[in-house]
């Protein structure tokens, strides 16, 4: 089964430095049939001038997952960490028993353009991680390269879930057929572009249920950029007590 959301049908929060959509319910925006998908919670689509971002805050037993699309995003936070994170870097913060970030544009000329993803972990109160990998295009292009995983295979990052993520550019004769267990459930999310999901055309900002399904055949990208998400088959997160 593949449930499809368009990117208008999102929330949408313009805030003049900071132009945002939003997958899942978040801040202002709140639609009871979009509270998250198994262990995912987050999904925000965020455009930040320059110069400015998001200020020191506070974050706990979340794993928080950034990937920039267009732009610089700079990184700071309270376990020493200092980073500026751009197109092919993975960054997965882990926030544990607490953590205080920032993420700031790190150009003072163009806007950055990035994805911020929360996952729910499946334990609670460790000790706060952050890791940090690039990863080139080639090694996205016409396939699914794996970014983040339970184990950090083939050497990903290591999630507090049993969830694997994984990272596509697919353009023109690029495709790739991913052998899907019907016992999970899968999130796809067009970061860019156009592509075809089982001969369903998708746009940027698209996002895409998906249970039930064996094989899962992208196809006829135009200058694509797929994120596909690997999850338990659960309806909606659930906080650890």
């Amino acid at each position: 089964m593949i449930d499809i959301r368009k990117a208008n049908d999102r929330g949408h929060a313009d805030h003049g430095w900071l132009n945002s959509w939003h997958t899942f319910s978040f801040s202002n925006y709140f639609d009871p049939k979009q509270l998250g998908f198994s262990d995912l919670l987050v999904i925000n689509d965020d455009t930040v001038a320059p110069g400015r971002g998001f200020g020191a805050h506070p974050h706990d037993n979340m794993e928080i997952f950034s990937y920039v699309l267009d732009g610089k995003l700079s990184h700071q936070d309270s376990m020493g960490n200092g980073s500026t994170i751009k197109p092919g870097d993975i960054q997965l913060m882990s926030a544990g028993t607490g953590v205080i970030h920032s993420e700031m544009n790190g150009s003072k000329d163009a806007p950055v353009h990035f994805l911020q993803i929360w996952i729910m972990p499946n334990i609670q109160q460790p000790k706060p991680n952050y890791q940090q990998i690039y990863i080139a295009d080639e090694e996205k292009r016409g396939k699914l390269r794996t970014i983040i995983s339970p184990d950090g295979i083939h050497g990903s990052l290591q999630i507090r879930q049993d969830t694997t993520i994984y990272a596509g550019l697919f353009d023109g004769d690029e495709s790739t057929i991913f052998k899907a267990d019907p016992h999970r459930y899968y999130y796809l999310h067009v970061a860019k572009g156009r592509i075809d999901l089982n001969g369903q055309s998708l746009n940027a900002g698209d996002g895409v249920k998906i249970r039930q399904e064996s094989q899962l055949h992208l196809t006829n990208g135009q200058q694509a950029e797929v994120l596909l998400f690997d999850l338990r088959p659960n309806e909606l997160p659930e906080r650890i007590q």
